[in-house]
């Protein structure tokens, strides 16, 4: 008898190339454990071939599912949250579309959530590919982790499982930017990390160019951080005490050696100096009030076009949660 069912959920954008493989090393996974699972592939408008691929698969199998996105919003964010609100497994995995990370580990996540976390996250202590890439990764999951109001742990991407009570808790958060690794570390739980070495990509290209990271990165700083605002105010307080100091030092200079010039290159740089403060620190100030304004709209994180599946939700779904609703009574 079934213990449950896994929903696995699969951000896609460009990925005709992946769809298939993808399925193929999660059945083969799922053939090693008691737990029956559903492939949510969520596709973020691409023009590739990507949404053909998904309908032959749920024509092959029921319990591969699509979503549609009504047009490309941007990161895989959103697309992770249209699974999650999708997603009637009792677990639910995430796992990016371009399988740089094993779905066999799934299978260690659910060892671990069976001992007793809610929450297991994928810690890449390697990871293939580009150095630029990864010395980029690495740099930025230390200062996130410096710069973060909450415990964030190291080399942890969006690949891993969350319990069923956890999903339920994310989809009552009612932000638009959502930084899915972040709000996992927020939500709390009992959590656990398992290691693995990231691969590089093996099918296709990469949809996200490097420089993108950095918005990517400052998405995630700038939602989990008050630190540039402290940097503000730390910087100004330096500056204040730095020019009352110069402002002293003049005038004492002015009665001791009354015949000294004055510099007018030390003014014009003072003012570039200044001036170049104040304009970083209304960028900064910027990022804050463009966050509010996006989320004081209160516009949906993403449209759904169609969802691809034979039923709205299958009765094998359904059977294994009452199973498991059971075994726990």
């Amino acid at each position: 008898m079934l213990k449950g069912v896994i929903s696995i959920v699969v951000p896609v954008y460009n990925e005709e190339l992946n769809i298939r493989p993808m399925y193929e090393r999660i059945c083969n996974t799922f053939d090693k454990c008691d737990y029956d699972f559903e492939i949510i592939y969520v596709d973020n408008c691409s023009k590739d071939n990507t949404v053909m691929e998904i309908r032959k698969l749920n024509e092959l199998d029921a319990r591969v599912m699509g979503i549609t996105m009504a047009r490309n919003f941007g990161s895989s964010q959103p697309s992770t949250m249209a699974g999650i609100h999708y997603a009637n497994g009792n677990a639910v995995v995430i796992i990016d579309g371009d399988i740089q990370d094993p779905p066999e580990l799934i299978l260690e996540f659910i060892k671990k959530w069976e001992e007793g976390y809610e929450v297991v996250y994928g810690v890449r202590t390697k990871r293939k590919g580009s150095i630029l890439r990864r010395i980029g990764y690495k740099m930025f999951y230390r200062i996130f982790k410096k710069m973060s109001y909450i415990e964030m742990p190291l080399d942890a991407g969006d690949f891993g499982l969350i319990d069923r009570i956890v999903v339920d808790e994310i989809k009552k958060l009612k932000e638009n930017e959502i930084f899915f690794r972040g709000i996992r570390s927020w939500i709390g739980y009992k959590q656990i990390g398992v290691e693995y070495i990231r691969d590089d990509r093996n099918l296709g290209n990469t949809s996200i160019p490097f420089f993108a990271n950095f918005k990517w990165a400052k998405m995630g700083i700038y939602n989990f951080s008050y630190k540039p605002l402290e940097w503000i105010s730390t910087l100004s307080l330096i500056l204040t005490m730095v020019s009352l100091l110069g402002i002293v030092y003049y005038i004492v200079l002015h009665f001791i050696y009354p015949e000294t010039p004055y510099g007018f290159s030390t003014i014009i740089v003072l003012i570039l100096f200044l001036g170049a403060i104040q304009l970083l620190s209304l960028s900064i100030i910027g990022e804050y009030i463009a966050r509010i304004f996006n989320e004081v709209k209160g516009r949906p994180r993403y449209i759904v076009r169609e969802l691809i599946t034979r039923q709205p939700k299958e009765q094998h779904i359904l059977e294994a949660a009452a199973t498991l609703e059971e075994e726990k009574g």
